[in-house]
């Protein structure tokens, strides 16, 4: 159990599991049972401090907050859309900003989460890479952005009921803190979150893949792949240089058939870029076999982005030349058109206005 985070403050309570509670009660010379309290306490009730955990002893409480922190993340700015939307710009402790969405469906409320300050990825087309990568998130931080999304949802009684990890960041380039936020957040003594209401996305870090196949259980996979074609992908997505497609497609393949599970492959539609016809023939000899499902994007407009929206016939077309083709295929419903819907893009504004 970690007793110091990537900022070297004291951890976040937040990336302790149960099981590692009970460990550092034992190793503290308290009850185990006590664990099972303090979870309760921080995961539903949803406390904001240790001192109102009111069944649990002064002395246990001090000990606790002497090692770990449970200060929430403080809120920069929010944006609400007319459609339910809410965005968040969080600091965390050592100054740094990230997001956290709430989004509105017709099957829940779904929390977007962030897992590293900014990014080194590349993609062409993604404002969340601006300005590289500036450190992994602990576990811990992961969680608290559910927390923090929940607390907002408590004021009108909602729950929020899934969560996607695709907010700033590349989840499998922080593969042991997402593990451990994935098991806290489905313990069903704490948020409870189902594993097959979480999903995970990755821009194809192929060893990973592998890995999550075998530790993943039910949590979804989704596959940021935007392009039919190795060429077409180098260019919007530098990452294909280290992980090609054709070795992409064999790791997608090998996790289909080692979990049994459908895969969705999110596909970004750039105007003149990869929306054409012929891209979506391409798209179905490349993925016509498999089990998996197609998440069609038309692109927000990031300002620091050259990228223009797709036509709405023409987003109609290749939907309709997928399904001809036998490929389970949805348009992502928009979020957050009137505010700043774009991945990393709050946070850039944020940058832009603190630099200035």
């Amino acid at each position: 159990m970690p007793m110091t985070s990537a900022t070297g403050n004291r951890p976040l309570i937040y990336g302790v599991t149960l099981d590692e509670i009970k460990e550092w009660l034992v190793q503290n010379e308290d009850k185990a049972f006590r664990a099972q309290q303090i979870f309760d306490w921080l995961y539903v009730k949803r406390v904001s401090s240790f001192d109102e955990m009111s069944n649990v002893s002064k002395e246990l409480r001090q000990k606790l907050a002497s090692e770990f922190r449970i200060d929430p993340l403080k809120e920069i700015t929010r944006q609400e859309s007319s459609d339910g939307t809410v965005k968040f710009l969080f600091q965390l402790i050592d100054g740094h900003a990230i997001e956290t969405v709430i989004m509105r469906h017709n099957y829940g409320n779904s929390i977007c989460v962030t897992t590293q300050v900014g990014c080194r990825i590349g993609c062409t087309f993604c404002a969340s890479t601006l300005g590289g990568l500036k450190r992994n998130l602990d576990a811990g931080e992961i969680v608290a952005q559910v927390l923090a999304a929940q607390r907002f949802l408590d004021i009108d009684q909602q729950r929020a009921s899934h969560v996607v990890v695709m907010g700033i960041g590349e989840p499998f380039e922080n593969f042991d803190n997402l593990m451990a936020f994935l098991s806290i957040i489905n313990d069903n003594r704490g948020l409870n979150i189902g594993q097959r209401h979480i999903t995970v996305s990755t821009s194809g870090i192929i060893p990973k893949i592998y890995e999550f196949a075998e530790k993943g259980g039910q949590v979804n996979l989704a596959i940021s792949l935007h392009a039919p074609t190795t060429e077409l992908r180098t260019q919007l997505m530098p990452i294909n240089r280290g992980f090609p497609l054709e070795k992409l497609m064999e790791a997608c393949r090998h996790y289909v058939a080692k979990t049994g599970r459908r895969i969705s492959f999110e596909y970004g539609l750039f105007g003149g870029q990869n929306d054409q016809p012929e891209h979506a023939e391409l798209l179905a000899d490349l993925i016509g076999d498999m089990l998996c499902h197609v998440n069609l994007i038309p692109v927000n407009y990031v300002p620091e982005r050259d990228y223009v929206r797709t036509a709405r016939n023409d987003i109609f077309t290749f939907k309709n030349i997928l399904d001809s083709r036998g490929i389970n295929v949805t348009i992502r419903r928009e979020h957050g058109s009137d505010i700043a819907a774009a991945c990393g893009q709050l946070r850039a504004q944020h940058a832009k206005e603190t630099a200035g």
